[in-house]
């Protein structure tokens, strides 16, 4: 697809991987606007969005009138949720209201405004729950842990009726853990990493809880390169697709990779889960991402230690911007 001229809404735009998706589509020409409510909590900063040209509109999804902001829309990736596990729990309503409710909103606005825009729906493995094996297919039944995956399948299976009963080409890509530049750092909100990463660059030691479990990561560069070919390739369109990364390692061989390249004074400690994130923790996981690769032409590009390596060296001369 050429990008060139075309219109196109990013909900989340400036979170983490809304801006980085941001500024690739801009750089291919397309004519962003970005909407973001900043809701506490959140992966938004404003400083994600400078130098890319992208038209910011702040507003919250579950409030404002969204369809000026698909008005023409070649294509709206749909970014824009609660992403706290914890949070969720503690305040579901709030949760539902983001992840599901503002999702029908932002349906009826498309359906009005944008009737012929490709949606590739930001989604999350977290609603697998303990997987029953590894690796996780598109097939892995579906257990939510925790409020926050409700609420975020309810989103995915709304946006998965409009393709069905509309037949609007929707993709919805199930994401595993992502991190690179602009990820939220000041906190463990977002990712375990982020945390990590802030403790490294300001000289202090992080916690690994558990330290066995499998992850596979995904460097932020290869997912907006599958949120965009999801768009482009039809193969893709109607489709749920999980999205994973490099082969999967250990929490504590990731937390000795990230000192290592971190360098002195680095260091981390080793605990067990607290009570209350032992609860919802889904133990090991990382995803049979074939059916998308064959779809899409896809496969991440950057090796885990170098993206690893990249998102440190990026964020210690931008570290105060993002605490």
């Amino acid at each position: 697809m050429d990008w060139s001229g075309r219109r196109v809404l990013v909900t989340g735009g400036a979170g983490f991987l809304g801006a980085n998706l941001c500024h690739e589509l801009a750089r291919r020409g397309a004519r962003v606007v970005a909407l973001d409510g900043f809701l506490f909590g959140g992966g938004a900063n404003p400083k994600n969005l400078d130098g890319s040209g992208v038209e910011l509109v702040r507003g919250d999804i579950r409030e404002i009138d969204l369809r000026p902001l698909c008005e023409g829309a070649t294509a709206i990736f749909n970014l824009a949720a609660q992403t706290s596990h914890m949070g969720g729990q503690a305040d579901p309503l709030a949760d539902i209201a983001v992840n599901a409710v503002a999702q029908v909103r932002l349906i009826q606005a498309a359906r009005e405004a944008a009737p012929d825009a490709i949606v590739v729906h930001a989604s999350t493995r977290q609603f697998y729950g303990r997987p029953r094996k590894l690796p996780v297919d598109e097939n892995e039944p579906v257990a939510p842990p925790d409020a926050n995956g409700v609420s975020k399948f309810a989103g995915e299976q709304y946006w998965m009726l409009e393709h069905r009963v509309r037949g609007r080409p929707v993709v919805s890509l199930r994401l595993t853990n992502c991190y690179g530049p602009r990820l939220r750092v000041r906190d463990a909100r977002q990712t375990f990493l982020g945390i990590w990463l802030r403790c490294v660059l300001e000289g202090k030691p992080f916690e690994v809880w558990g330290g066995a479990q499998l992850r596979d990561m995904t460097y932020v560069d290869d997912v907006t390169e599958a949120f965009i070919r999801s768009a482009e390739q039809k193969a893709c369109h109607g489709r749920i697709f999980n999205i994973g990364g490099s082969p999967p390692i250990s929490l504590h061989d990731l937390a000795e990779m990230v000192v290592r390249l971190a360098g002195p004074p680095a260091h981390y400690s080793t605990r067990e889960f607290p009570a209350d994130r032992a609860q919802i923790d889904i133990g090991s996981y990382h995803a049979d991402d074939s059916a998308f690769r064959a779809a899409a032409g896809w496969a991440p590009t950057v090796s885990l230690e170098e993206g690893i390596a990249r998102t440190i060296e990026w964020f210690r001369p931008r570290l105060g911007d993002y605490l």
